[in-house]
């Protein structure tokens, strides 16, 4: 009549990953340590009195070494509840294609006090969670990994950066 079918044994080596979950706290846990690294190194270059060619645009030097590293923070747009910002960086000397930052535009929410990035080298939208394998090659956590990023970017600039003004340092 009716045979049952079992579930056929699969081998050790073959193995299942799970689909990517979004872990909401650490991702706002990253933005929220974002947001107060990136409103320091503002009130910094603020009050520092870093160069700059208009009043919303911030400049200055990270040390790594011997190599120096010109950083531009340029604000786009302004608003009540956020602010748009666009990172971006070169090196001062030399110039090698391979070690080019990418150019991050970032968003502050004033209100929550978060800080994300929207947006890189012309990579736009960024969603939370990709399926993998995705037409762009994402990972499934793209996002997550920008964020974590520019925390580590900006905590360099913290530590290691200073005004173009030899005087003034960020320290």
């Amino acid at each position: 009549m009716f045979t049952l079918r079992t579930a056929k044994a699969q081998p050790e080596y073959v193995t299942y990953k799970e689909r990517y979950k979004v872990d909401l706290p650490l991702q706002m846990a990253e933005c929220e340590a974002n947001y107060l690294r990136l409103t320091k190194l503002l009130a910094l270059s603020h009050s520092a009195g870093v160069q700059q060619q208009s009043s919303h645009e911030f400049r200055f030097i990270v040390a790594r070494g011997e190599q120096h590293w010109l950083h531009v923070l340029r604000i786009i747009e302004r608003s009540p509840y956020t602010t748009t910002l666009e990172l971006s960086r070169e090196a001062v000397g030399f110039s090698s294609g391979w070690l080019a930052m990418p150019r991050l535009t970032l968003r502050m929410y004033h209100d929550a006090k978060l800080a994300e990035v929207l947006a890189w080298e012309g990579h736009k939208r960024l969603r939370p969670r990709y399926e993998y394998p995705n037409q762009a090659m994402y990972h499934s956590d793209e996002k997550y990994q920008l964020n974590r990023f520019l925390g580590e970017w900006l905590k360099v600039c913290l530590e290691h950066g200073h005004s173009m003004d030899p005087h003034i340092c960020f320290e």
